[in-house]
């Protein structure tokens, strides 16, 4: 039993160590974003270092989002993250493309679902009333960065769902059913990818995320669209430009 206490804290040093390792070679420039590490075989190789050992390391390096996993391909340096004002209704393909960046919207699903209670709350609406449900990934640079949830009005726009849903919706809204928005209501917290969350992006269960509820409001007052966004930490900057009031 003592024995096992050096040599647990032996391996606790390698794989800081590992770690250390790498994000100096990031730093530097040796890695640069987008370029693709050593396989953990060929890490296990080099540094002579058991293989759970590795995966810790950059396990860790993922968490400080220096490193990012794709499937059956390996492991990435991270790209810069998008800059993203969530109180403005700007279509995703718009900011980013502006950010001189390769957006891409995937519908995962879209469906005419009843409102329930929290549901008619929000939308000022009766229960049951017919709502659309649209489940979206998004891709910065084909990598997946977010899921989104939303939800519409279908009083508001009518055959909503016989759009392509990989397109802008702000600009489907705009200009199919001259609706825009006035206001919105944003809440943020972090939080832990788990679940469809994490099964939709691909990352490790437990993974760190960003929250993001919206409740957008046209002119009059009506809810235009109930949002929730589920960001990878590392792929989203918030920067919000407002008036202090």
């Amino acid at each position: 039993m003592a024995d096992s206490v050096p040599a647990a804290r032996s391996e606790g040093l390698h794989y800081l160590s590992l770690r250390d390792e790498i994000a100096a070679r990031i730093a530097q420039g040796a890695l640069r974003p987008g370029d693709k590490l050593p396989s953990e075989r060929g890490l296990q190789g080099e540094l002579g270092v058991a293989r759970g050992t590795i995966r810790e390391a950059l396990f860790q390096l993922e968490a400080e989002g220096l490193v990012y996993r794709r499937d059956r391909s390996g492991w990435y340096v991270s790209p810069p993250p998008v800059v993203y004002d969530p109180t403005r209704w700007e279509g995703f393909l718009s900011y980013v493309e502006a950010q001189g960046r390769r957006p891409r919207t995937e519908t995962i699903s879209a469906e005419t679902i009843a409102a329930d209670p929290l549901l008619a709350e929000v939308f000022g609406r009766p229960l049951g009333a017919p709502l659309y449900l649209i489940r979206r990934r998004r891709y910065v640079d084909e990598r997946a960065v977010l899921v989104e949830r939303i939800v519409v009005d279908a009083a508001l726009a009518p055959n909503l769902l016989r759009h392509s849903l990989d397109q802008s919706l702000t600009d489907i809204l705009k200009g199919g059913y001259g609706l825009s928005v006035a206001r919105n209501q944003v809440s943020m917290q972090p939080c832990a990818l788990t679940g469809e969350h994490a099964a939709a992006l691909r990352v490790k269960s437990g993974l760190p995320g960003l929250a993001v509820q919206r409740t957008s409001y046209d002119a009059q007052g009506r809810v235009v669209e109930f949002d929730h966004e589920y960001w990878r930490h590392d792929a989203v900057r918030i920067s919000v430009d407002i008036r202090v009031r």
